[in-house]
């Protein structure tokens, strides 16, 4: 993408480079493959500095970001475009309070399903209003999915209706989320991408 575009079953001008990541974006419809991203390049230490700044705040204007790491606006300009071809930066986006914003209900819901389906599964997942989070994961489950709803009514019928007909899955574990906390980036937390 270019920078200038930027319950279980049995139980402003100068601004940086833009790209989506919303949920709410994606099509209803089956998702193709992502085309083949090449290896990134290495990192040094001015990268980390622009991916530290940017994560803590995906609006900072190349000015502003070429000031604190101290390159000339192009420079920045080149190296955000770089990160984000090379697929080191997959978007811009906000930290969403979803309480706040009318989605009172989250859990994690664990799926296993049948051996060799993740694509077809991955696909049917992510048209589901609400999924945040998709994950392929190894032990006990093989896919963990977050999701936030309106309330636990509508959480329900997500389960219980959407998740539970997809053929390929053979049982689904749902995990309240009474309380989460966000650990985006913070300035105790500087030397995580070093």
């Amino acid at each position: 993408m270019a920078a200038e575009q930027m319950a279980d079953r049995g139980e402003e001008q100068d601004r940086t480079p833009t790209a989506t990541t919303s949920p709410a974006a994606a099509p209803a419809g089956p998702v193709p493959e992502p085309a083949p991203v090449p290896p990134a390049r290495p990192l040094d230490a001015i990268d980390r500095d622009i991916l530290r700044i940017l994560q803590t705040d995906g609006r900072a204007s190349i000015r502003s970001v070429a000031e604190r790491v101290h390159v000339s606006r192009a420079n920045a300009y080149a190296r955000i475009n770089r990160l984000v071809e090379d697929g080191v930066i997959r978007g811009f986006g906000a930290r969403v309070d979803h309480e706040r914003a009318g989605q009172g209900a989250s859990a994690y819901i664990t799926l296993k399903i049948v051996q060799n389906s993740w694509r077809t599964v991955r696909e049917q997942l992510q048209a589901l209003p609400g999924a945040t989070h998709i994950a392929l994961v190894s032990g006990d489950f093989d896919v963990l999915l977050l999701v936030h709803t309106p309330d636990n009514r509508a959480l329900r019928e997500l389960v219980l209706t959407r998740i539970q007909s997809i053929p390929e899955v053979l049982s689904t574990r749902t995990l309240l989320v009474f309380e989460e906390t966000d650990l985006g980036p913070r300035p105790d937390r500087q030397a995580e991408l070093a």
